[in-house]
């Protein structure tokens, strides 16, 4: 069976202008659709794949997920200048850890196979959400990056234990650490981040192929690194009360001011600015 209008999943207008969805052979690809905002996952687009992925868990007819993009980027990650708000500290600081904890839950309890494919680079959130799915396949234009340390932040996703396990404890720290190492999809396929390395142009073709295998098998769901889902949701719980810390920190607030100042993002700009100059008065607080 093959549908191929791109809204199979039949998503509120809203939604369907930041996700496509199409569907052939029980498999349904969830596409970003924001290529010139990057794929950026700002509020409405974490809420569109976040709907699309709850239709997809209830339709009956779709066995196997392909998660992806369009344009020259997979994603860049979450907006932080979109997502935090002034409001009193507990409440920031409780808002940052429900919502960090939950975006990582909608991939880690989606009961069928997940197939990410990686169509360019792909920075932050978007990285180690796919270390939870059951695989990934890159083009060769993908690089992959977690600057946590850069920015003043703890890793997030479950990559605290999930990088070790899928690419040795020195990799893992190379990408997590101060260094912050990008590596290509030929660099992440030999250090076992990713599974597959494909050109561009045959990445939907070739994840297709591997998606209608999985579902010719009866696959059913698996964590990378033989990770087990009671023990990533222990490290997702722990992981999003570090990160909820860390974002109420003076460095990492002063340091998004400088970075979205510099970008002409003026407001979002003093948001970070006026939770960094009313630290002294808050942060006893939490």
């Amino acid at each position: 069976m093959e549908c191929s209008a791109l809204n199979y999943l039949n998503l509120s207008e809203n939604d369907s202008s930041y996700i496509n969805s199409y569907f052939k052979n029980a498999v349904v690809t969830i596409t970003m659709n924001k290529p010139k905002k990057l794929n950026g996952w700002t509020s409405p687009m974490m809420e569109a794949f976040a709907n699309a992925f709850d239709k997809a868990r209830e339709d009956a007819s779709s066995k196997v997920v392909i998660f992806t993009g369009v344009g020259e980027y997979y994603s860049a990650g979450v907006n932080l200048g979109g997502t935090l708000k002034l409001m009193a500290p507990k409440k920031l600081h409780k808002l940052i850890v429900e919502h960090n904890e939950i975006l990582f839950e909608r991939f880690l309890s989606f009961p069928k196979p997940i197939l990410i494919a990686t169509n360019g680079p792909a920075i932050g959130a978007s990285v180690t959400s796919a270390t939870l799915c059951d695989a990934i396949i890159a083009s060769d234009t993908s690089t992959y990056s977690t600057p946590f340390a850069a920015l003043g932040i703890t890793p997030e996703g479950c990559s605290s234990i999930q990088f070790a396990r899928l690419m040795g404890e020195e990799n893992a720290q190379r990408m997590l650490g101060p260094e912050g190492w990008r590596p290509t999809a030929e660099e992440a396929l030999a250090a076992g981040l990713v599974q597959w390395v494909v050109p561009k142009d045959k990445l939907q073709q070739e994840a297709q192929k591997i998606a209608e295998q999985w579902v010719a098998d009866e696959r059913a769901r698996t964590y990378m690194g033989n990770s087990q889902l009671p023990e990533l949701q222990a490290a997702n719980a722990r992981e999003s009360i570090e990160l909820a810390d860390c974002f109420l920190g003076a460095k990492f607030l002063k340091g998004q001011h400088k970075f979205l100042w510099s970008k002409n993002k003026r407001m979002p700009a003093l948001v970070f600015l006026s939770l960094w100059a009313l630290r002294p008065l808050w942060r006893h607080f939490l």
